[in-house]
């Protein structure tokens, strides 16, 4: 892990944003005109085959910079267009990761809760997610209502008081007292379903719409009696996937149905409409349709928030289809695009130090924010060496790996990739320009609350070059290293 006292320099140009997520500015194109005149910029690089992880490495002056030759590399950086509101970045809070944290030792525990939540001495995540009813990434296979409870009288979250509500209440408590954290359910209860079965897809029957829109109306009360304030909910994760684990599967049709006649109303009735609800919860390739389908609807968009997404439609790199977002961005400005789910896949303890976990991270996360992404959550925070634990052998990596045999704690390169944007980008910041002029590199850049401007530069390449950040005909010369990722903060 980085060396917490690096950070002293980076601690003194951070302020605080008052910025609620999800009553955030919906996304708009803006124009103005930024100065640098008297400003200066602090470097963070992270790097393979060198000790570099979100190690300071820069502190520059601008120089007049007029037109740019032909063989000089630039990223053309212009923070008087802005676009989106950014949200935060954060992780899934799963049981798999609950009960990781708990097989650790206690200085472990609170050196875990610091890396990912502090927001000086770690990567300063803002967003959470959890399970409603057990899924993968659980040791067991649980719901909280007895069989055939129509009504829900026996619903208790009894399961998650040992290992999930604790690890999520240590994860506010780390983030200073406040999470936007949202809760995602796998599949209803099996008697709820037609194929009888918490696993393999099958569909929710009409006979318990009504029940089951209740359902999670009664979780985010039992957490919030539990002091675990829940900013939102999924309607259903991964609705067109039929998995040997926990699934259900909703057409768009009838996902939005469910929504406008019995989830939407369910939730205003129970008095949780400030609630937010994110609709599709799945992959890119299909995220158009998805998004047509509910937000052409007005009684269904009425209550949709905003759209999440995952990057699992492309097995051999699920880093694709980033256009798809473009086009829900441009057909629906109005609605929140957050990234709900992704993780890398097949693990394999050989593959810790794999640079290719980084770079997956740092090419997704550029590409859809500069498609109109507003937010970012990992999947599991943390898992144990097995990748796991995990009920159905579906074993994955995760950005930290605790080793509950040893003790150790495994930092892979995902998880610096993923801190260079967690904590240098404020809640709050609008997307602005960033333009690289050559395809090795990947850019993108954010304007702060507090005046900084944050840009993220990620050199794909072989091979070492200079790069000048260019604003508004002044710049200075960086040095992007191969396989490098840098945040650069001009203040």
């Amino acid at each position: 892990m980085f060396k917490y006292s690096s950070f002293v320099l980076l601690a003194a140009l951070a302020a605080s944003c008052n910025t609620k997520p999800g009553t955030e500015e919906k996304s708009s194109v803006s124009s103005t005109v930024f100065s640098v005149e008297g400003k200066k910029v602090w470097g963070w690089t992270t790097a393979d085959s060198t000790d570099l992880r979100l190690s300071p490495t820069d502190t520059l002056s601008f120089e007049a910079k007029p037109q740019p030759f032909e063989n000089e590399v630039v990223v053309f950086v212009d923070p008087g267009k802005t676009f989106q509101t950014y949200m935060g970045v954060g992780a899934a809070l799963t049981d798999a990761s609950a009960e990781t944290f708990y097989k650790m030792p206690g200085d472990k525990q609170a050196e875990i809760m610091k890396a990912f939540f502090d927001k000086e001495k770690g990567i300063g995540y803002t967003i959470g997610r959890t399970n409603i009813n057990s899924c993968d990434f659980s040791s067991d296979m649980y719901t909280y209502v007895q069989d055939g409870d129509k009504e829900l009288k026996t619903f208790t979250i009894e399961h998650d008081r040992k290992y999930k509500i604790p690890f999520i209440k240590e994860a506010i408590k780390a983030a200073g007292g406040k999470l936007t954290l949202f809760a995602s359910p796998w599949s209803p209860p099996a008697w709820m379903k037609d194929n009888n079965d918490l696993l393999h897809g099958g569909k929710l029957k009409p006979e318990f719409y009504d029940s089951w829109a209740l359902y999670y109306t009664k979780f985010i009360k039992e957490y919030e009696k539990e002091g675990v304030p829940v900013w939102g909910i999924s309607v259903q994760n991964e609705p067109m996937a039929t998995q040997r684990w926990e699934s259900c599967i909703y057409t768009a049709e009838e996902e939005r149905d469910f929504l406008k006649k019995h989830l939407g109303p369910t939730m205003h009735k129970e008095g949780l409409q400030d609630k937010k609800i994110i609709v599709w919860d799945h992959n890119r390739d299909l995220v158009y349709q998805r998004a047509s389908t509910y937000f052409d609807d007005p009684e269904a968009s009425k209550y949709a928030w905003g759209i999440g997404f995952h990057w699992y439609e492309n097995w051999s790199g699920g880093d694709h289809m980033f256009d798809n977002l473009k086009r829900v961005h441009e057909a629906y400005p109005d609605k929140t695009i957050l990234f709900t789910e992704g993780c890398a896949e097949n693990f394999n303890a050989s593959r810790y130090k794999a640079w290719a976990l980084g770079e997956k991270y740092g090419r997704n996360m550029i590409m859809d924010f500069n498609n109109g992404m507003a937010g970012f959550t990992d999947w599991n925070i943390i898992l144990d060496e097995t990748g796991g634990p995990n009920h159905v052998q579906n074993f994955c990596f995760a950005p930290v790996h605790g080793d509950t045999k040893t003790g150790e704690i495994i930092y892979t390169n995902a998880y610096y990739y993923i801190g260079h944007f967690s904590k240098f980008i404020q809640p709050g910041a609008k997307r602005v320009i960033a333009s690289p002029s050559r395809s090795h590199l990947l850019s993108t850049a954010f304007l702060n609350p507090d005046g900084t401007v944050a840009v993220i530069v990620m050199n794909q390449g072989n091979i070492s070059s200079p790069v000048y950040l260019w604003v508004n005909g002044k710049a200075v010369k960086v040095n992007s290293r191969a396989h490098s990722i840098s945040t650069y903060i001009i203040k």
